[in-house]
């Protein structure tokens, strides 16, 4: 039996969603390098350095429930081309920038442009895929996020060594050419009924906003822990490997690699595989095996033990995200649903705006063995809250449209 032909069934609109996605994620080396970049070609120190990361998740956080609700507006393509455009101008000026101040500033920036992608293109993917096929999509979207990103900071670890500015425009020149891709390979959104494959739209009923359902109130908090601790990849893990055990930045890049090349060959079959499971238990042993897998750094001395960590959670990483997303993007008004990914970008800009900052702190006044066995048991927090999570059944009326 071939593990990818769940993948056949996805429509031609998700391919150059894919496409776009690709295109700008070969080029992703600024944020997986921001810290290291910090520490040592701007001289900050490891916590400040973490402010930093903090301050671009506070601008992603500030922009995605705006975004949300603009994308059911205006359109979520129009968004996507928009972020990519303006992002990647804003990149070509960072390197520009060397006061504290002032690199908060071009962050948040940054930050509030480039994240708008996210609640865009996680509605627009809900939209144009089937209810079956959301776990799939969403999976072949991280696909092909890792695909490029197994290039990306691989080749960054090696340009950093000639000028840390060279990411920089690599980075700009990516996210420019995927807007120019996506400008040439226009997307007409589709709706899908959650009861069947055929195209028609959900008619809303009086379906409240994200904002006062606490049910997915309550999934959003449950996520975050465990959201938290995964963002210690681009927070305290890079400082960690390079400083406490001595590796070069490039050693870095091979090591993120692992975690690209995992999801490339087994995320996809995987969740294909997974696809009947619960939302509880898929969502639970996610969490759990980013807790693990995060935890046991705190034994990590060489490159092959830190390589078998970044295998635990990276299988984490390869169920609970796509399954979180499928999850919103079921439970959700159609409707609403840029508001509701939105909302639930705002859990991912948060967790990017905290997590990387706390366990920073964490390492500087208490060293990386308390950062990493705090990690698992603020993990677990996560998988006890999975379990009491209570899913809401949309009632909607359907109706044929065009596409």
């Amino acid at each position: 039996m071939n593990p990818w032909k769940g993948l056949k069934k996805l429509p031609r609109e998700m391919w150059i969603i894919a496409g776009g996605t690709l295109i700008n994620r070969t080029g992703t080396m600024v944020l997986p390098f921001l810290a290291l970049y910090l520490t040592t070609k701007i001289n900050l120190s490891p916590d400040k350095a973490g402010f930093i990361i903090t301050f671009y998740g506070i601008g992603a956080l500030v922009t995605a429930p705006f975004v949300g609700k603009l994308a059911d507006k205006i359109g979520a393509f129009l968004i996507m081309k928009l972020s990519l455009f303006f992002g990647g101008i804003l990149l070509l000026f960072y390197p520009f920038f060397h006061g504290y101040a002032q690199i908060m500033i071009i962050t948040v920036l940054w930050a509030m442009v480039n994240e708008a992608f996210r609640p865009a293109n996680m509605a627009l993917i809900s939209r144009v895929v089937s209810a079956e096929d959301r776990r799939a999509a969403f999976a072949l979207n991280r696909l092909v996020i890792n695909l490029g990103m197994s290039i990306g900071p691989v080749a960054a670890g090696f340009l950093v060594l000639i000028n840390y500015s060279i990411i920089f425009y690599v980075d700009a020149a990516t996210s420019i050419l995927a807007a120019i891709f996506l400008l040439f390979f226009p997307v007409h959104a589709k709706y899908y009924s959650e009861s069947n494959g055929e195209k028609n739209i959900l008619k809303e009923s009086g379906e409240k906003s994200a904002f006062r359902d606490f049910g997915f109130i309550y999934f959003l908090l449950a996520m975050l822990p465990a959201s938290m601790v995964i963002f210690q990849h681009i927070g305290a893990m890079p400082i960690f490997v390079v400083k406490d055990l001595n590796f070069l930045p490039s050693v870095f890049g091979f090591l993120a690699m692992v975690n690209t090349i995992l999801i490339i060959l087994v995320e996809v079959p995987l969740n294909i595989a997974m696809s009947k499971w619960s939302d509880k238990l898929s969502l639970a042993l996610g969490a759990f095996l980013i807790a693990l897998g995060f935890g046991s750094m705190a034994f990590a001395s060489s490159i092959a033990f830190i390589a078998f960590t970044i295998v635990i959670w990276t299988f984490g990483e390869m169920i609970f995200f796509p399954s979180s997303a499928a999850y919103v993007a079921e439970i959700s008004p159609p409707e609403k649903r840029g508001e509701y990914m939105g909302m639930f970008q705002m859990l991912f800009s948060a967790s990017l705006a905290f997590g990387p900052w706390l366990g920073t702190i964490v390492y500087e006044h208490f060293g990386a063995r308390i950062l990493w066995i705090s990690a698992f048991l603020f993990g677990c927090i996560s998988v006890v809250m999975i379990f009491f999570l209570k899913r809401k059944k949309i009632k909607a009326e359907t109706f044929s449209v065009e596409a």
